[in-house]
């Protein structure tokens, strides 16, 4: 009787592991196969039962894979399939080089940011539509340890943004920036904004309107910007984002360069530049950041 129970019992055991391991897919369907080795496949599930999956790829006409190998599956848009390459999603559409595009992290999806070293920032996807995000500048960071008083530049960025039509999203948030000030005091100041993103993750444009304040005071007009990005082959696009500042008329800076993309990076490669700033530089100054999605 006693063995009879463990017979029992063990092949209740492996009917249950070979239920948990099922995956129901689709046939017609292309998916992203990511081993636990760090291997990735893309193709078309042709075969499936509780022990493998049988995977065709454009090289490859059948691949056995055994379930108990699969780190993740994720069926993926036919659209991202380009002359039989896949391009993986854009993985930082909603930034462009410093401000934001009113696309917005989906809830659960962070990405860590470095800028020319200095500055390092976070931002997190509360939900789909909210996200939330700060920073902390080192060089005030370590200067001010060296002083025995912890007092670095600090900045958060909290936004909201929907999608409003198709290829038609809109944001508002806050730009809130702390800085050591005369004194003992600190200086608080940013900028409240309002933006409007026209296109795809790909292909895009923003326009906002912002005002800036300091010490709780806010600016009489507004500052302007205007945004845009072209993903021109799978791993770069082009970021170019101007921004026109309300003093003795408006002014302008402007930033332009290239973005190299991976699947979870991003490294912008651009040059800032202004009248004042070519007459010394023609082609601006250096500006270098690299982001991770986390």
């Amino acid at each position: 009787l006693r063995i009879l129970m463990l017979t029992v019992l063990f092949c209740i055991n492996n009917l249950a592991i070979g239920q948990s391991n099922e995956i129901q897919v689709d046939t017609n369907n292309i998916y992203k196969v990511e081993l636990r080795d760090g291997s990735v496949f893309y193709g078309n599930i042709f075969y499936q039962d509780s022990v493998k999956i049988e995977l065709r790829t454009t090289s490859i006409p059948k691949l056995d894979i055994p379930l108990s190998k699969i780190l993740k599956l994720d069926e993926l848009d036919k659209s991202n399939f380009r002359n039989g390459k896949y391009w993986f999603n854009n993985p930082h559409a909603t930034r462009y080089l410093h401000g934001p595009s009113a696309f917005n992290l989906k809830k659960g999806e962070g990405y860590y940011k470095n800028t020319m070293l200095i500055m390092n920032s976070f931002n997190y996807g509360i939900t789909d539509n909210i996200s939330i995000g700060g920073g902390i500048e080192l060089i005030s960071t370590f200067g001010s340890i060296l002083t025995e008083s912890f007092n670095p530049i600090f900045f958060i960025t909290p936004k909201v943004s929907y999608k409003v039509a198709n290829n038609i999203h809109a944001g508002a948030g806050v730009i809130y920036v702390n800085v050591p000030g005369f004194l003992e005091d600190r200086t608080g100041m940013g900028i409240a904004y309002g933006i409007g993103t026209y296109g795809t993750e790909e292909y895009n444009m923003t326009a906002g309107v912002g005002y800036g304040f300091i010490q709780g005071t806010l600016a009489n007009n507004p500052v302007l910007t205007l945004s845009g990005m072209a993903r021109i082959s799978r791993r770069t696009a082009l970021v170019t984002e101007s921004w026109f500042i309300p003093m003795d008329g408006y002014n302008g800076m402007h930033t332009y360069g290239i973005r190299f993309l991976a699947e979870k990076t991003a490294i912008d490669l651009a040059f800032i530049n202004n009248p004042d700033i070519a007459s010394a530089i023609i082609i601006g100054i250096p500006y270098v950041s690299f982001s991770v999605k986390i």
